[in-house]
């Protein structure tokens, strides 16, 4: 069955509604970005540049970097935006875009986000690397798609439990990583843990401004969770929906943080842009390994 216009939207020249591509526009390895303006940050270190292209916030680049084809995509803030990007990237290589049909050889994406994020821990300092080994999803968007297969009930009760997270919330999915990607990235300079993905900046990470929480505590309870060696190390807005939708499309995902803040410590890198450069160049030079 042919997939409808109204669900697969093609801009007038072919290319995927939001994303502004055709399928020969992007690498199989992709690296995604929030900041639209870090895309240049990323690709200076290229080689060679064969396209190029921005719509809204979504700005994407393709080029070489030491002899491996690489794509550079801003996502934007959040997991709504993720949703919107990872659809359409499985769509470019996936489906047929002139048929509109499901293609029957699958084709999978590996994708690896460098962002910023903020150490949860008092003992993961500022301007150090982070790999999520896990992601647990706080926003609930994952839970519009059938997630029983990615989801890791023993520990997500476990979080419940000693979080007595509100039943009026989403419930918490915790979802692991794309474990080749994973060994390709790792080393002695990285830490990991878990990373919470929460759906705002603001209350849903515990800041207060003029607004009451509905659970003064939430961050303190999260920060002291541990089960079976497994801790919440950093909060941000991206990875858990990074890590579902790439496991529920057969595609692999690591997410790379650099820490710029503590928030165990109250202290805040005084150099963030140079973490990042960091690991912007640890993170092309592993991929290429």
């Amino acid at each position: 069955m042919n997939i409808q216009h109204s669900e697969l939207i093609l801009n007038s020249d072919g290319s995927i509604y939001h994303l502004n591509l055709k399928p020969e526009h992007i690498a199989t390895d992709i690296i995604f970005v929030g900041d639209q303006y870090r895309v240049d940050k990323v690709t200076k270190y290229f080689d060679s540049i064969e396209f190029t292209t921005q719509k809204r916030e979504f700005k994407t680049t393709t080029g070489v970097y030491k002899n491996k084809r690489l794509t550079v995509i801003s996502t934007g803030i959040g997991p709504d935006n993720i949703d919107i990007v990872l659809n359409e990237l499985d769509a470019l290589v996936n489906i047929d875009l002139e048929t509109r049909q499901i293609k029957k050889e699958h084709t999978a994406l590996n994708i690896t986000r460098i962002g910023t994020s903020g150490s949860l821990q008092a003992d993961i300092p500022v301007d150090s690397f982070l790999l999520s080994s896990h992601a647990i999803d706080l926003n609930g968007m994952l839970h519009s798609y059938q997630i029983d297969t990615i989801a890791n009930p023993e520990i997500e009760e476990a979080f419940i439990k000693h979080t007595q997270w509100s039943s009026k919330k989403a419930y918490p999915l915790v979802i692991e990583n794309g474990k080749d990607l994973e060994k390709k990235l790792t080393s002695d300079l990285v830490y990991t843990g878990i990373t919470a993905t929460a759906g705002g900046f603001y209350g849903p990470q515990g800041r207060v401004l003029r607004l009451g929480l509905q659970d003064p505590d939430l961050n303190r309870k999260i920060d002291s969770f541990s089960h079976n060696h497994h801790r919440i190390t950093n909060l941000e807005m991206e990875t858990s929906a990074i890590y579902g939708l790439a496991k529920l499309l057969g595609h692999n995902a690591v997410s790379m943080n650099a820490i710029i803040a503590n928030r165990a410590n109250g202290t805040f890198s005084n150099d963030p842009g140079k973490t990042v450069k960091e690991l912007i160049i640890y993170t092309l030079n592993k991929l290429v390994e």
